[in-house]
Protein backbone atom coordinates (compact mmCIF):
# COMPACT_ATOMS: atom_id res chain seq x y z
CA UNK A 1 0.00 0.00 0.00
CA UNK A 2 2.67 2.49 0.67
CA UNK A 3 4.54 1.80 -2.32
CA UNK A 4 1.83 2.43 -4.60
CA UNK A 5 1.14 4.97 -2.82
CA UNK A 6 4.14 6.83 -2.98
CA UNK A 7 4.26 6.07 -6.62
CA UNK A 8 0.46 6.56 -7.96
CA UNK A 9 -0.81 8.10 -5.20
CA UNK A 10 -0.17 11.95 -6.54
CA UNK A 11 -3.06 13.98 -9.00
CA UNK A 12 0.47 15.74 -10.93
CA UNK A 13 0.91 15.57 -14.15
CA UNK A 14 4.33 13.17 -12.97
CA UNK A 15 1.79 10.50 -11.82
CA UNK A 16 0.05 10.80 -14.55
CA UNK A 17 2.47 10.67 -17.01
CA UNK A 18 3.65 7.01 -14.92
CA UNK A 19 0.35 5.75 -14.81
CA UNK A 20 -0.18 6.66 -19.00
CA UNK A 21 3.12 4.49 -19.13
CA UNK A 22 2.37 1.20 -17.05
CA UNK A 23 -1.42 1.41 -18.43
CA UNK A 24 0.85 1.31 -22.77
CA UNK A 25 2.90 -1.35 -21.35
CA UNK A 26 0.05 -3.26 -19.76
CA UNK A 27 -2.83 -5.66 -21.17
CA UNK A 28 -5.29 -4.39 -24.01
CA UNK A 29 -8.20 -6.07 -22.21
CA UNK A 30 -10.46 -4.15 -21.20
CA UNK A 31 -11.77 -6.14 -18.24
CA UNK A 32 -7.97 -6.73 -16.95
CA UNK A 33 -7.89 -2.92 -17.28
CA UNK A 34 -10.82 -2.41 -14.97
CA UNK A 35 -9.82 -4.93 -12.09
CA UNK A 36 -6.20 -3.71 -12.18
CA UNK A 37 -7.31 0.20 -11.58
CA UNK A 38 -9.00 -1.39 -8.89
CA UNK A 39 -7.14 -2.97 -7.24
CA UNK A 40 -4.54 0.09 -7.75
CA UNK A 41 -7.06 2.44 -6.31
CA UNK A 42 -7.96 0.26 -2.90
CA UNK A 43 -3.72 0.12 -2.55
CA UNK A 44 -3.70 3.77 -2.47
CA UNK A 45 -3.20 4.76 -6.13
CA UNK A 46 -5.27 8.35 -6.78
CA UNK A 47 -8.27 7.72 -8.80
CA UNK A 48 -6.95 10.01 -11.47
CA UNK A 49 -3.71 7.67 -11.71
CA UNK A 50 -6.71 4.65 -11.41
CA UNK A 51 -8.84 6.09 -14.57
CA UNK A 52 -5.34 6.98 -16.49
CA UNK A 53 -4.08 3.39 -16.28
CA UNK A 54 -7.27 2.29 -17.24
CA UNK A 55 -7.93 4.34 -20.37
CA UNK A 56 -3.80 3.82 -21.36
CA UNK A 57 -4.47 0.34 -20.79
CA UNK A 58 -7.17 -0.16 -23.57
CA UNK A 59 -6.30 3.05 -25.84
CA UNK A 60 -2.48 3.07 -26.01
CA UNK A 61 -1.10 -1.00 -25.93
CA UNK A 62 1.05 -1.96 -28.80
CA UNK A 63 -1.32 -4.58 -29.74
CA UNK A 64 -4.69 -2.40 -30.43
CA UNK A 65 -2.53 -0.04 -33.07
CA UNK A 66 -1.53 -3.51 -34.99
CA UNK A 67 -4.50 -5.05 -35.33
CA UNK A 68 -5.74 -1.29 -36.34
CA UNK A 69 -2.96 -1.05 -38.79
CA UNK A 70 -3.68 -4.34 -40.46
CA UNK A 71 -7.65 -4.18 -40.43
CA UNK A 72 -7.96 0.09 -40.97
CA UNK A 73 -4.41 1.27 -42.03
CA UNK A 74 -2.05 3.96 -39.94
CA UNK A 75 -4.29 6.61 -40.17
CA UNK A 76 -6.61 5.13 -37.34
CA UNK A 77 -3.73 4.02 -35.83
CA UNK A 78 -2.59 7.27 -35.56
CA UNK A 79 -6.10 8.45 -34.62
CA UNK A 80 -6.41 5.95 -31.70
CA UNK A 81 -3.08 7.15 -29.90
CA UNK A 82 -3.33 10.59 -30.44
CA UNK A 83 -7.17 10.67 -29.43
CA UNK A 84 -6.35 8.20 -26.37
CA UNK A 85 -3.75 10.63 -24.71
CA UNK A 86 -6.22 13.44 -25.63
CA UNK A 87 -9.16 11.36 -23.63
CA UNK A 88 -6.43 10.75 -20.95
CA UNK A 89 -5.61 14.59 -20.42
CA UNK A 90 -9.08 15.91 -20.39
CA UNK A 91 -10.39 12.97 -18.24
CA UNK A 92 -6.97 13.79 -16.11
CA UNK A 93 -8.10 17.93 -15.68
CA UNK A 94 -11.68 16.75 -15.58
CA UNK A 95 -11.43 14.50 -12.22
CA UNK A 96 -8.41 17.69 -10.72
CA UNK A 97 -11.11 20.09 -11.00
CA UNK A 98 -14.04 18.80 -10.17
CA UNK A 99 -13.38 15.85 -7.70
CA UNK A 100 -11.65 17.31 -4.40
CA UNK A 101 -9.74 15.10 -2.36
CA UNK A 102 -12.26 14.41 0.53
CA UNK A 103 -14.47 12.84 -2.40
CA UNK A 104 -11.85 10.38 -3.88
CA UNK A 105 -11.31 9.07 -0.41
CA UNK A 106 -14.95 8.62 0.18
CA UNK A 107 -14.60 6.58 -3.23
CA UNK A 108 -11.63 4.37 -2.29
CA UNK A 109 -14.07 3.77 1.28
CA UNK A 110 -16.49 2.61 -0.99
CA UNK A 111 -14.56 0.49 -2.95
CA UNK A 112 -13.06 -1.05 -0.11
CA UNK A 113 -16.11 -1.48 1.38
CA UNK A 114 -17.96 -3.67 -2.00
CA UNK A 115 -15.12 -5.76 -2.01
CA UNK A 116 -16.17 -9.03 -2.99
CA UNK A 117 -14.85 -11.26 -1.19
CA UNK A 118 -11.47 -11.17 -1.77
CA UNK A 119 -8.76 -9.26 -0.60
CA UNK A 120 -5.56 -8.96 -3.13
CA UNK A 121 -2.58 -10.82 -1.43
CA UNK A 122 1.13 -10.09 -1.64
CA UNK A 123 4.08 -11.58 -0.82
CA UNK A 124 5.64 -8.75 0.85
CA UNK A 125 9.68 -8.45 0.18
CA UNK A 126 9.69 -12.15 -1.85
CA UNK A 127 11.39 -12.26 -4.79
CA UNK A 128 9.00 -11.68 -8.01
CA UNK A 129 10.17 -15.71 -9.03
CA UNK A 130 9.38 -16.85 -6.04
CA UNK A 131 7.29 -19.84 -4.74
CA UNK A 132 5.81 -17.40 -2.56
CA UNK A 133 5.02 -14.54 -5.47
CA UNK A 134 3.15 -16.52 -7.47
CA UNK A 135 1.03 -18.40 -5.43
CA UNK A 136 -0.25 -14.83 -4.34
CA UNK A 137 -0.56 -13.91 -8.33
CA UNK A 138 -2.72 -17.51 -8.67
CA UNK A 139 -4.91 -16.48 -5.62
CA UNK A 140 -5.50 -12.98 -6.91
CA UNK A 141 -6.13 -14.30 -10.39
CA UNK A 142 -8.82 -16.20 -9.12
CA UNK A 143 -10.43 -13.63 -6.73
CA UNK A 144 -10.74 -11.36 -9.85
CA UNK A 145 -11.99 -14.12 -11.72
CA UNK A 146 -14.79 -14.93 -9.22
CA UNK A 147 -15.34 -11.25 -9.08
CA UNK A 148 -15.45 -10.86 -13.21
CA UNK A 149 -16.65 -13.93 -14.22
CA UNK A 150 -20.70 -13.10 -14.19
CA UNK A 151 -20.01 -9.85 -16.34
CA UNK A 152 -17.28 -11.32 -18.62
CA UNK A 153 -19.82 -14.66 -19.15
CA UNK A 154 -22.67 -12.27 -20.37
CA UNK A 155 -20.53 -9.91 -22.10
CA UNK A 156 -18.93 -12.68 -24.40
CA UNK A 157 -22.83 -14.57 -24.38
CA UNK A 158 -24.26 -11.48 -25.57
CA UNK A 159 -21.22 -10.64 -28.71
CA UNK A 160 -21.98 -14.36 -29.95
CA UNK A 161 -25.45 -13.90 -30.74
CA UNK A 162 -24.79 -10.09 -32.13
CA UNK A 163 -21.89 -11.79 -34.36
CA UNK A 164 -24.81 -13.83 -35.62
CA UNK A 165 -26.85 -10.70 -37.39
CA UNK A 166 -25.55 -9.46 -40.76
CA UNK A 167 -23.52 -6.80 -40.47
CA UNK A 168 -25.80 -4.97 -42.97
CA UNK A 169 -28.10 -4.59 -39.60
CA UNK A 170 -24.90 -2.21 -37.98
CA UNK A 171 -24.51 -0.31 -41.17
CA UNK A 172 -28.47 0.87 -41.49
CA UNK A 173 -28.21 2.43 -38.24
CA UNK A 174 -25.54 4.65 -39.29
CA UNK A 175 -25.96 7.69 -42.32
CA UNK A 176 -23.38 6.50 -45.19
CA UNK A 177 -24.57 9.02 -47.99
CA UNK A 178 -25.65 12.25 -46.28
CA UNK A 179 -22.26 13.59 -46.07
CA UNK A 180 -21.35 17.10 -44.27
CA UNK A 181 -22.01 17.60 -40.21
CA UNK A 182 -25.24 15.94 -40.23
CA UNK A 183 -23.94 12.33 -41.08
CA UNK A 184 -20.68 13.16 -39.05
CA UNK A 185 -22.19 14.24 -35.51
CA UNK A 186 -24.78 11.28 -36.11
CA UNK A 187 -21.98 8.48 -36.69
CA UNK A 188 -20.04 9.80 -33.64
CA UNK A 189 -23.20 9.25 -31.85
CA UNK A 190 -24.14 5.82 -33.15
CA UNK A 191 -20.89 4.62 -32.89
CA UNK A 192 -20.62 4.39 -28.77
CA UNK A 193 -24.49 3.00 -28.62
CA UNK A 194 -23.51 0.06 -31.69
CA UNK A 195 -20.44 -0.25 -29.32
CA UNK A 196 -22.98 -0.77 -26.12
CA UNK A 197 -25.34 -3.06 -27.59
CA UNK A 198 -22.03 -5.47 -29.02
CA UNK A 199 -20.47 -5.78 -25.96
CA UNK A 200 -17.09 -6.20 -27.96
CA UNK A 201 -13.94 -4.65 -26.08
CA UNK A 202 -10.64 -3.79 -26.60
CA UNK A 203 -8.86 -5.29 -29.64
CA UNK A 204 -11.79 -7.58 -30.63
CA UNK A 205 -14.23 -4.51 -31.57
CA UNK A 206 -11.76 -3.39 -34.44
CA UNK A 207 -12.54 -6.00 -36.66
CA UNK A 208 -16.38 -4.99 -36.24
CA UNK A 209 -15.27 -1.48 -36.94
CA UNK A 210 -13.48 -2.39 -40.19
CA UNK A 211 -16.87 -4.01 -41.05
CA UNK A 212 -18.42 -0.42 -40.17
CA UNK A 213 -15.88 1.56 -42.06
CA UNK A 214 -16.33 -0.60 -45.76
CA UNK A 215 -19.96 0.11 -44.88
CA UNK A 216 -19.47 3.70 -45.51
CA UNK A 217 -19.68 4.66 -41.75
CA UNK A 218 -17.06 7.97 -41.47
CA UNK A 219 -13.99 8.05 -39.75
CA UNK A 220 -15.18 9.84 -36.55
CA UNK A 221 -17.62 7.41 -36.62
CA UNK A 222 -15.74 4.51 -36.38
CA UNK A 223 -12.95 5.97 -34.18
CA UNK A 224 -15.98 7.19 -31.50
CA UNK A 225 -17.03 2.95 -32.07
CA UNK A 226 -13.92 2.13 -30.78
CA UNK A 227 -13.34 4.42 -27.98
CA UNK A 228 -16.81 3.10 -26.82
CA UNK A 229 -14.81 -0.08 -25.06
CA UNK A 230 -14.92 1.19 -21.74
CA UNK A 231 -18.61 2.16 -21.33
CA UNK A 232 -20.09 -1.29 -22.84
CA UNK A 233 -22.62 -2.64 -19.81
CA UNK A 234 -20.51 -5.27 -17.97
CA UNK A 235 -17.93 -2.67 -17.64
Amino acid sequence: HSRMEQALGGRDARTAALATGLGAASSSCSYAAVAIAKSMFQKGASLAAAMVFQFASTNLVFEIGIVMWLFLGWEFTLAEFVGGLILIVLMWVGLRVFLSRRDEERAREHALAAESGHQHQSAGGSKALSLDAWSDVAHNFRGDWEMLWKEITAGFLIAGFVALLPMDFFNTLFLTDTGGWVQLLENVIVGPIVAVLSFVCSVGNVPLAAVLWSGGISFSGVIAFIYADLIIIPL
